[in-house]
């Protein structure tokens, strides 16, 4: 999952703008390939199992292990766990999030200061930050320049307001924290191979902002399903984006046991009309009795049949 992936490997050459650069000698000579076995001569480790951090994943992290070897816990983590704590992180957050980063306990506390402040500044709630922090848990590890740059992309990008600009990366911090290209890659499809316009495009990603980094092929894939096959128009894909967050096998089976049915109607200006949101969203169960006027054994059948 691309989300959980440091800004860049440590082993490219690379700039400010996209990467955080690690640097940390390691103090202890590295001859064990674990961190546990330091456990018993690092206080800063102990504290850190003891936080609840899980040391078999953070030593899978680029020069993690040798980082955490090197700090004094009294000295140099101390201070980021209450900075942590501060922005809005309870306890037993701690663990996880430090096992997901634990770059942040090398980082300069005033620059992660300067960070929040950056994002309060631009009227993110408290609650809203931590939020972010706990969900896109590299986001502090950006530059205030890389992190402007990007709610700016994307205002300008689709056009939205500085309110929704907002709103799109609360619900989706990792769109500060992962690459660019995907997402632009994305947009371009969107435009130019599923033949969205520009405001169709916007609302879209409003609603599901997701659809910045699903898979293109998915996308493609699930396009070329609804609107080829079953007919789906591009202003009512625009209304239930929803739709390309859903497994397209999922739509096929569903769809084609509507179709066997005669019940496949997909225009809102008929009476036996269903909503692509009912298609996808409810259970087999519901969907099988309420829009399918069918029983469960009856779509367990039909599908066995395809």
């Amino acid at each position: 999952d691309w989300d959980d992936i440091p800004p860049s490997s440590a082993l490219e050459v690379i700039s400010e703008e996209e990467a955080v650069q690690i640097i940390a000698e390691p103090l202890v000579p590295l001859q064990s390939s674990t961190l546990r076995d330091y456990v018993d001569h690092s206080e800063t480790l102990e504290k850190l199992v003891h936080l609840g951090v899980d040391l078999s994943q953070v030593e899978k992290r680029q020069k993690a292990g040798q980082l955490l070897l090197t700090l004094d816990f009294e000295k140099h983590v101390k201070k980021i766990l209450l900075f942590l704590k501060d922005v809005g992180l309870e306890d037993n957050q701690l663990g996880p999030y430090l096992t997901k980063n634990p770059y942040i306990l090398g980082e300069d506390l005033e620059a992660l200061e300067t960070r929040v402040a950056y994002l309060k500044s631009k009227k993110f709630g408290k609650s809203e930050i931590a939020q972010m922090v706990s969900r896109a848990p590299y986001l502090l590890l950006f530059s205030v320049e890389r992190l402007d740059n990007r709610l700016g992309f994307f205002k300008n990008e689709l056009g939205l307001s500085v309110k929704k600009t907002k709103d799109l990366v609360i619900r989706l911090p990792r769109l500060l924290t992962g690459k660019l290209e995907p997402v632009k890659e994305n947009l371009q499809v969107c435009q130019i191979e599923l033949g969205f316009q520009r405001n169709e495009i916007q609302q879209i990603v409003y609603k599901t902002p997701k659809i910045l980094t699903a898979s293109k092929k998915r996308l493609k894939q699930t396009f070329d399903y609804l609107h080829n096959i079953m007919g789906i128009p591009h202003h009512m894909l625009t209304r239930f984006p929803q739709v390309f967050n859903s497994k397209l096998l999922r739509i096929r089976e569903r769809h084609m046991f509507l179709a066997f049915l005669g019940r496949a109607q997909y225009d809102p200006a008929q009476p036996s009309y269903i909503s692509l949101d009912q298609l996808v969203s409810l259970p087999d169960e519901v969907f099988c009795t309420e829009i399918a006027k069918a029983s469960m054994q009856d779509f367990e059948n039909f599908l066995k049949t395809l």
